[in-house]
């Protein structure tokens, strides 16, 4: 038997669209049930599987959570494996990469706090709309080839608001 699957864990439906405040509520409810501490007089063999239990919880949490990480989550337990380090083929998406690393970059040189903050306002319009996109393509038959692209680009721009994220702080010091 392998572990569980995330959505399980936590009593849910494997679906893209999840409400994620209901989630972080049923994750606190599942770590209070798991915590180490509570098993702190019980046998090793108890403690190990609490522990255990708990990192999967956290690990189960942390992916789901994440839009792109659900995403390739989604698309792992549907039967399509998405190796990590593949050429995409997504050459619309390749430019307009490129242009939001230049832009970027000036903002970086410029140390444009609010510039950053219209980009970071933007950049996240992106992440909602490619969400979106994933969500309704998730949902269609035979998309699984269009679930993968849109998955990507998801990875990219959660990197990039990583960056921007980073960058504010920098420049905000």
């Amino acid at each position: 038997m392998g572990t569980p699957c995330h959505f399980a864990l936590f009593d849910l439906q494997p679906s893209f669209r999840l409400d994620l405040d209901k989630l972080a509520t049923r994750y606190r409810e599942l770590a209070r049930e798991v915590h180490p501490d509570r098993f702190a007089d019980a046998s090793e063999r108890e403690q190990r599987v609490a522990l255990e239990k708990s990192a999967a919880l956290n690990d189960a949490y942390q992916t789901l959570r994440s839009a792109p990480r659900r995403a390739r989550y989604l698309l792992a337990i549907s039967g399509h494996e998405v190796p990590q380090e593949v050429t995409v083929h997504d050459p619309d998406f390749l430019l307009q990469q490129m242009q939001w690393r230049e832009e970027l970059e000036e903002l970086q040189d410029e140390a444009d706090l609010d510039g950053v903050g219209v980009f970071k306002r933007r950049l996240k319009a992106a992440q909602d709309t490619l969400n979106e996109d994933f969500a309704a393509c998730w949902d269609a038959p035979g998309e699984r080839e269009k679930a993968e692209r849109l998955m990507r680009r998801m990875q990219f721009l959660d990197k990039l608001a990583q960056e921007v994220r980073q960058l504010e702080e920098r420049l905000d010091d």
